[in-house]
């Protein structure tokens, strides 16, 4: 082993490669200096080989960029090869470095051979991009499962509590509301009857006088018949309130129906009133009804209910925020403010029209301070909200577009700057009818 070793390394009478050259330096510079230079490019092409193996573990046939990876530095250990000989003639190393570098090739290329057809099987970018376009669609398709799914399950959620609520409301309620028409004509009766008793003994003994003075009687005479005529007031608001709820829930109501859109824009703010009124940290919203004389539409009621509750509070919390703020300085073109720039105060301006013989158009504004553009043209989208974490899902708006326009083939517009408030324009088809349902946001 030795010997054969000794053999190679030993010049054995040749002579150096650089007497071909006849030793002339601008010669024999040029082919070092290129050697060199294809074996520093060679020895660099399997480090970014393995640094490409390294990153992409998913590439199927990793393996064979490890062949070339060793073929390449084959090829470099021979451009160095060719240097060393140029001073030293040990042409045998050379030999079976060659050899080597010609096993590797002869290797590479027949494992080379059975992949081409798996790599032509390969999808090219065309059929990538078609698939990732489908697999964008079965995205798409499933989040708006996903939304019917949350949608359906708040409506019935929704609607069974209120529905639930207002029924257990609704019978005691009027157990009270229906007696207290008799307690007044009870009442009415005991008074008359003392009154004739009065009359008929003017000079009662000295413990009924005792017990008239200090009961108050001409006082109890007076203020009972008001009592009585409050409490009814006070059930007659109770039941008002029970019919909004019912009127909202619609359980009783699964497919479409001519509808008075007013009846269930008044039933939502009912419900919504506890969140009018004045706070420590704002003060009362005021509802602008500018209410058209509209005909009844076939519609949902209660998914359209639910329309006007997620619109309405919105703009609740839009204009809360902006009073707790103070971020809302702005002016509206519908005179909430004045031009003296009084104290921001909040409003809601409610506004219903018939657009011709075929639409009604509902729009809800607000005066605050509007939106900016990339909220503005996102708003719509599933599960997008700039609510801080755990007080929003992002998905009232879209529910209520997918209600309006996909549900019941209308509009839902929105028209918004940062200076300008905010509106939503609801347009619906006063017959439903098949057409291309619209989303326009300016």
């Amino acid at each position: 082993m030795l010997e054969s070793l000794g053999r190679l390394l030993s010049p054995q009478g040749f002579i150096p490669h650089g007497h071909c050259y006849l030793w002339k330096p601008t010669l024999v510079w040029l082919h070092i200096i290129s050697d060199a230079a294809i074996a520093l490019a060679y020895f660099s092409i399997p480090i970014t080989l393995m640094y490409f193996i390294h990153k992409r573990k998913d590439i199927p046939f990793n393996w064979i960029f490890c062949m070339f990876g060793a073929f390449i530095v084959a090829c470099g250990a021979g451009h160095v090869m060719d240097i060393w000989t140029l001073w030293h003639p040990t042409y045998w190393l050379a030999g079976f470095l060659k050899a080597l570098t010609a096993g590797i090739s002869v290797l590479t290329a027949l494992e080379l051979i059975p992949l081409i057809p798996k790599a032509l099987a390969l999808p090219n970018p065309t059929e990538l991009e078609a698939a990732n376009q489908k697999l964008e669609k079965a995205v798409q398709q499933l989040q708006q499962t996903q939304l019917q799914l949350v949608q359906t399950e708040k409506m019935s959620s929704l609607g069974q509590l209120i529905a639930g609520i207002a029924h257990e409301i609704n019978n005691p309620v009027n157990f009270i509301h229906g007696n207290l028409a008799y307690t007044h004509e009870y009442i009415q009766e005991l008074l008359n009857l003392l009154h004739l008793y009065q009359q008929a003994y003017p000079q009662p003994t000295a413990a009924i006088r005792a017990a008239i003075d200090d009961g108050e009687l001409e006082f109890l005479s007076e203020d009972l018949p008001k009592t009585v005529s409050s409490m009814q007031v006070g059930t007659e608001r109770i039941c008002q309130l029970v019919l909004s709820l019912r009127n909202f829930s619609r359980l009783d109501e699964a497919g479409m129906k001519p509808t008075d859109i007013h009846e269930g824009i008044e039933s939502t703010l009912l419900i919504l009133q506890h969140r009018l009124k004045s706070k420590s940290h704002c003060p009362t919203i005021p509802i602008v009804k500018e209410f058209g004389k509209l005909p009844l539409v076939e519609c949902h009621a209660g998914q359209l209910n639910q329309v006007f509750m997620n619109l309405l509070s919105n703009a609740i919390e839009a204009l809360e925020e902006a009073v707790e703020s103070g971020v809302a300085d702005v002016e509206n073109s519908s005179n909430i403010r004045s031009p003296d720039r009084l104290p921001f105060n909040p409003c809601i301006r409610i506004k219903t029209q018939l657009v011709d013989s075929e639409w009604v158009l509902i729009e809800i504004s607000d005066n605050g301070p509007g939106m900016p553009e990339e909220v503005k043209h996102r708003i719509f989208n599933p599960f997008f909200t700039t609510k801080p974490i755990g007080k929003g899902t992002g998905l009232g708006l879209s529910i209520s577009y997918e209600i309006v326009v996909e549900k019941h083939g209308g509009q839902l517009n929105c028209f918004s700057t940062s200076t300008q408030g905010t509106t939503f324009q609801i347009k619906l088809p006063l017959q439903q009818h098949t057409g291309t349902p619209l989303l326009a946001i300016r």
